[in-house]
């Protein structure tokens, strides 16, 4: 009998196969003493599983490439940080194996993080999979990921780590559902740019049967347990309906009307720019620059390797737009010479602009850096800081970029609240705002953006998230500025209506979302939009915006 399930829809598509689960994790290792003599031996074997560890991970970013390659190289830091390495010894020197004084070690480093205010919980599957990874080399066991087979499958998992994600195959892997993670969860980000259906936040996932058939669609967040013929027909008829409608929809970003919303992509390198290219991004909307900074936590890239690597994304889009976020560090990105290491709750301290502006040398390298990149291109280069609180801020990010030369336009993230409250001020000092919706969301509901118990307040349709957003946007108009969105929001096309409607001038999003997203603003006028956008606002609740919105957009 076909039964439905309702998770979190975060990736487009429609995925009908059968169930199965993730690689079982490692076993805990036996907590058996070793002799004193045999200490130095264990201390050797953890070191080379730890680096075997790291140099796969890296080796995996690699093929990934884009944004994967930087989630993987940070889990490579992760997986040689110096702190647990020492903890690893210690715990040897007192007798543990090498495998139990790893897992020991990870346990309490996971502890330490919920102490400190659970902002970095939302790496726990991260720091596992390292710690399995480790466990398994030393036990001399297969590694914990994605299942043997030749039949495509849909891939089941509580949760899934950034080195299972970026190296899934879609020839194979129909799909995915978790039962952890959010909409702007790592697993999520990645399942967006490979272009496959998943479903996050689904209570129970664990529970569904090996073999079972299901079906989900990514799109609703719906699982349908062994899908009766008409279920089935009717999800393969919408997804076949969904795809003819991408493919007549070319071009700029418009409006049925006309109405021009440039549709510009997410990029995390130059590895991205194929994609971006090719789903017809009009330019780069978000640019995150931490790939480079990630290779060495002890110092920063050279000022000629920068100009390398922008040089590269600048020159692939001529006479387009390139919006640069300039490193964001800290929290779950730290870097051991920008970064305090003592923070108690360091998404709420020094990172972002916060740490560049205490580390004005770097700040200046990123920036002459670009401005050098851009010398004798078309390109309309936009620069833009992380976190920006307020028009202080703002002003000192703007100062910096003129000393540095930078012929560009300057302008903010809008990720904390006290930015959206005062955009009008902010806006005094620089010439654009864009949306970060998904540290927007995180820091307007005190919810982190990888915790699955908390992911209905990282929904982007909530009321309160869209009121911001319409604060922004019409503070910018007012300035004669312009206000894009940049967060994860942009990507869903019924939203991207909706921000259109509230006064968002352009939306960036992973690439693969670009052909969605024009389909649904061809369909719909501005005046639709906007509609649709007060009546999501008139709500209480996410799901009730997004039942308004579509209510409005589907003519009901």
């Amino acid at each position: 009998m076909e039964t439905t399930l309702r998770g979190v829809g975060v990736s487009h598509g429609v995925a009908i196969g059968q169930v199965r689960h993730m690689g079982t994790a490692v076993l805990e290792p036996p907590a058996k003493q070793i002799p004193a003599e045999e200490a130095e031996r264990e201390q050797g074997r953890a070191r080379q599983a730890v680096d075997a560890v790291a140099a796969d991970l890296t080796a995996r970013g690699n093929l990934a490439g884009g944004e994967a390659q930087a989630v993987l190289e940070a889990q490579a830091l992760m997986a040689q940080d110096p702190e647990l390495m020492a903890d690893v010894d210690r715990r040897i020197a007192v007798g543990s194996t090498a495998e139990r004084a790893v897992y020991d070690a990870f346990a309490a480093y996971r502890e330490l993080l919920a102490g400190a205010g659970e902002y970095l919980a939302g790496r726990v599957a991260d720091l596992d999979d390292v710690r399995n990874r480790i466990v398994a080399r030393l036990l001399g066991v297969p590694m914990p990921g994605v299942p043997d087979s030749d039949e495509p499958y849909v891939l089941v998992a509580r949760d899934l780590a950034p080195a299972d994600t970026a190296l899934l195959d879609p020839a194979l892997v129909l799909g995915f559902v978790t039962e952890e993670g959010g909409p702007t969860s790592h697993s999520a980000i990645l399942a967006r740019a490979l272009g496959v259906p998943a479903v996050v936040a689904l209570p129970g996932a664990g529970e569904l049967v090996e073999g079972t058939v299901i079906a989900v669609d990514g799109s609703s967040g719906e699982i349908f347990v062994d899908p009766e013929e008409e279920t089935r027909a009717r999800l393969t008829t919408a997804a076949a309906e969904r795809k003819a409608a991408l493919a007549a929809s070319t071009g700029p970003g418009l409006t049925a009307d006309g109405h021009k919303v440039p549709l510009l992509a997410n990029i995390g390198g130059p590895a991205d720019v194929p994609a971006a290219v090719e789903a017809g991004a009009e330019g780069v909307g978000l640019f995150r620059t931490e790939f480079l900074f990630l290779d060495d936590s002890k110092r920063a890239p050279s000022e000629e390797k920068q100009v390398e690597a922008y040089r590269q994304v600048l020159e692939a889009f001529p006479e387009g737009r390139v919006v640069v976020r300039v490193l964001d560090a800290g929290a779950d990105k730290p870097l051991d010479f920008l970064t305090p290491s003592d923070e108690p709750n360091p998404a709420l301290g020094v990172r972002g602009l916060r740490s560049l502006l205490d580390h004005p040398d770097v700040l200046r390298t990123q920036l002459t850096a670009l401005a050098k990149a851009a010398e004798g291109l078309p390109v309309h280069l936009e620069v833009m800081a992380p976190m920006v609180a307020d028009r202080a801020d703002a002003k000192a990010f703007a100062d910096a970029c003129r000393a540095a030369g930078l012929r560009a336009k300057f302008g903010a993230m809008v990720e904390i609240p006290s930015a959206a409250l005062r955009a009008r001020s902010i806006l005094q000092e620089v010439e654009f705002l864009s949306l970060g919706t998904n540290d927007l969301a995180q820091y307007t509901f005190a919810a982190d953006r990888q915790v699955g118990a908390v992911s209905r307040l990282q929904d982007p349709w909530q009321p309160a998230l869209l009121d911001l957003v319409a604060l922004s946007a019409e503070a910018a108009k007012a300035e004669g500025k312009s206000c894009g969105v940049c967060g994860e929001a942009a990507a869903d096309p019924l939203l991207a209506c909706v921000l259109t409607g509230l006064g968002v001038t352009s939306l960036s999003m992973g690439s693969a979302s670009i052909p969605y997203v024009r389909a649904a603003l061809a369909k719909h006028t501005l005046a639709q939009c906007e509609r649709a956008a007060a009546a999501a606002r008139a709500t209480d609740g996410a799901e009730e915006a997004r039942a308004a919105a579509r209510a409005v957009l589907s003519g009901e």
